[in-house]
């Protein structure tokens, strides 16, 4: 009776490393592609970049304290910014001159990523404060055009900032 249930609980702790795994696996090996198609997506989409500075300014010393931060740690924020940065398009869009389709594409594989990553962590306790505060005082916006050309451009430079993060984390 012992036996069968250590093979159990053997075969259960080997399951769940294979998960493990397999995620670090996805994001070795799909998390960059899914990355370079919406970082195209979203220079395609729209003109050239504004130059205009956000009102808010990035949050850079939250990237520096993730950086050695623990793996599942990493996951789990750029999983967050991630999700935030979708957060920010569900909003009114009506003054966006942008190419719908291509922001569409953006959008879902943004939601891909999203999901992909949460189902390589554990869900966290809390949410990380600053980095959700920092969105949404980047969410006070008017909907204006303008104003949609500079979330443009803050979420272009997290989605590169998350891209040289996930170079540090092999």
């Amino acid at each position: 009776m012992y036996t069968k249930e250590s093979w159990t609980c053997i075969f259960l702790i080997i399951c769940s490393m294979q998960s493990v795994c397999n995620c670090c696996d996805w994001i070795r090996h799909h998390y960059g592609h899914l990355s370079a198609e919406y970082l195209s997506l979203l220079d395609q989409m729209g003109g050239d970049i504004t130059e205009q500075e956000a009102p808010v300014f990035f949050p850079e010393l939250l990237y520096r304290r993730i950086d050695d931060a623990k793996f599942e740690d990493q996951v789990r924020f750029r999983n967050e910014t991630i999700y935030q940065i979708t957060k920010l398009f569900d909003g009114n869009m009506k003054a966006v001159i942008w190419d719908k389709k291509k922001l569409d594409d953006f959008l879902n594989i943004l939601e891909r990523q999203f999901e992909n990553l949460k189902s390589c962590v554990s869900p966290a306790e809390k949410p990380e404060r600053r980095l959700k505060r920092y969105f949404k005082k980047l969410n006070r916006k008017n909907y204006s055009a303008q104003a949609w050309e500079l979330i443009r451009k803050e979420t272009k430079h997290h989605l590169q900032r998350l891209d040289i993060f996930k170079a540090k984390m092999h």
